[in-house]
């Protein structure tokens, strides 16, 4: 018996350092901030990074709806992703998920994020119409400078005795959003705020909206300002009545205003 008691004790400490093996099969956390920024022909989705320890990397979602079915457009390891596919004019509803090493994957974020890619110029140069009544005026549904008074310009460069302005019809508005470091700092139209007089100064490095006649959006920054012209970059929103110009937040729903079709009624 005295040989067998040492068996013993081996015996049980061998079992008490057995290795446990462990399976994590908790996700990393939901992605949080999600914003877009409207491009042309394109959408960029940013959002914060994942403070998880053992992530590996993030998947961006779309959708046409936000209820609707989302189909996977790709993955990254960065926090920011282009979807290069979107068309302008048309919205998607966007949605990131993040997944670890493991493989676990969280849920689709929660925020309601969607954005309407639009067109965008940069360097055009239009004249002050005393001078060149014929190239004076710029329409943004054709990206094309003509006429200060062709029924389809929706703004013309006006030179008042050495004030510069940008003046627009009767049925269009206008609203000077001030000094901006580029044309993407101005995220939408505002709600109220237009120019009574639909004109207003034009200024270097100042971006202007216009509230077009048929209910688009459009931005204009000016780049360059003179007697005889000004340079300017514009970005236009092709769906009508939607006042997303760059950068969608989250918010509940869409805008009803825009939903309609319809123009509001101008303040």
């Amino acid at each position: 018996m005295k040989h067998a008691i040492p068996f013993v004790i081996l015996a049980i400490l061998s079992l008490g350092c057995e290795k446990v093996n462990t399976v994590d099969t908790t996700p990393p956390a939901v992605p949080q901030g999600i914003r877009t920024v409207s491009l042309d022909n394109a959408i960029q989705i940013d959002w914060l990074p994942s403070q998880d320890a053992d992530l590996a990397g993030y998947k961006v979602w779309a959708s046409s709806r936000y209820d609707g079915a989302y189909h996977l457009l790709g993955t990254t390891t960065a926090t920011t992703f282009v979807d290069d596919g979107a068309v302008n004019g048309v919205t998607t509803f966007y949605a990131v998920s993040s997944f670890d090493r493991d493989h676990n994957e969280s849920a689709l974020s929660k925020d309601v994020v969607y954005d309407t890619p639009r067109p965008e110029g940069y360097n055009v140069a239009l004249a002050e119409f005393h001078a060149s009544p014929a190239t004076a005026g710029y329409e943004f549904s054709s990206g094309t400078v003509g006429p200060y008074d062709d029924a389809y310009t929706d703004f013309y460069f006006d030179n008042a005795s050495g004030v510069y302005r940008l003046d627009v019809w009767s049925d269009t508005d206008i609203q000077d959003m001030g000094y901006t470091a580029s044309l993407d700092e101005i995220s939408s139209a505002p709600d109220a705020g237009w120019a009574p007089s639909g004109t207003a100064e034009a200024i270097v490095g100042h971006t202007y909206i216009i509230w077009t006649k048929d209910n688009h959006y459009a931005k204009v920054r000016v780049r360059q300002a003179g007697a005889s012209g000004i340079v300017f970059d514009w970005a236009y929103q092709t769906a009508v009545g939607n006042p997303e110009l760059k950068r969608s937040s989250p918010r509940p729903s869409r805008p009803t205003e825009w939903l309609s079709g319809t123009r509001p009624q101008a303040n």
